[in-house]
């Protein structure tokens, strides 16, 4: 007994270690980031590489704030709007497809499935060209409305293909209680589905939020006008015709994803319970 209870110290030990060094690994480049950001240009370049700045440089993060035409505050705005829509865009048009794919029966139902599969592997780069066209054709360009659907794009497969699996678990009997009740399907859709599907609809509405927080190539694409444009797209403004401004552009990044950290940190059980809890059909 004693020699199992030490072999099972010694297991949870190791597994211990091993979290902490995949830890360290996927952290690290977030850790480099930030001391980059403190760096002098000089110091960037210095051979071996510094881990901790021997001076703390200040200056990269207030010229986030006076450089030039692009306005950090201006940005956040933009990128708060865009988001923010495209993620009320993707969930208003994701609850009632996802509902309805889960519950009914009907011809091609797997073939619908599979399209919003296909739709999350095509790359962004697939779809500038022809979302160019259309937005030009119905004079779009230079509209937030453009950068708004082109990111709802992306996040209406993502909340379909995780709404259908907590659908899908919920059972029939339950659907049928409400029924007695006095609910039609609309009612019992808001009054019964949608509390028990919350924990998706969380994870939904904060990858979708994200999607668009984290868009650059259609804000660059689509919105020509630079106070239109997302946060994303100042990250030109430290990338000159003759060298980049590493600290700066470090500084830039630390700051951009200062809202996705908050999200996540704040957020994490929500997210956590709502990628599990709709993975089984019930």
């Amino acid at each position: 007994m004693p020699d199992k209870k030490a072999s099972e110290n010694l297991k949870n030990t190791g597994y211990c270690i091993a979290a902490l060094l995949a830890f360290a690994f996927l952290m690290f480049p977030l850790y480099w980031m930030v001391v980059t950001s403190l760096k002098n240009e000089i110091e960037i370049f210095k051979v071996p590489p510094t881990l901790i700045p021997h001076v703390l440089n200040s200056t990269s993060y207030s010229a986030q704030l006076k450089h030039g035409d692009f306005n950090m505050f201006r940005s956040f705005k933009n990128s708060f709007v865009i988001s923010s829509c495209a993620m009320l865009i993707s969930l208003v048009l994701a609850l009632p497809a996802s509902y309805g794919i889960a519950r009914f029966r009907f011809k091609g139902k797997r073939f619908f499935i599979l399209s919003f599969l296909v739709t999350q592997m095509l790359p962004v780069s697939v779809l500038l060209t022809p979302m160019f066209i259309l937005f030009k054709n119905v004079h779009l360009l230079n509209n937030q409305f453009s950068a708004i659907l082109s990111d709802a794009t992306i996040g209406i497969p993502f909340a379909v293909l995780i709404l259908i699996g907590y659908f899908a678990s919920i059972p029939k009997e339950l659907e049928d209680a409400s029924r007695m009740d006095g609910c039609n399907r609309f009612s019992a859709f808001l009054l019964v589905f949608l509390p028990i599907a919350s924990p998706g609809v969380i994870v939904c509405m904060v990858f979708s939020f994200l999607y668009g927080w984290g868009d650059l190539a259609y804000g660059m694409t689509f919105l020509q006008d630079q106070t239109m444009r997302p946060i994303t797209a100042g990250i030109f403004n430290f990338m000159g015709q003759y060298g980049t401004k590493w600290s700066y552009l470090m500084a830039f990044a630390v700051v951009t994803i200062i809202p996705v950290v908050i999200i996540f940190v704040f957020m994490q059980k929500y997210i956590i319970s709502g990628l599990t809890s709709g993975a089984v059909k019930g």
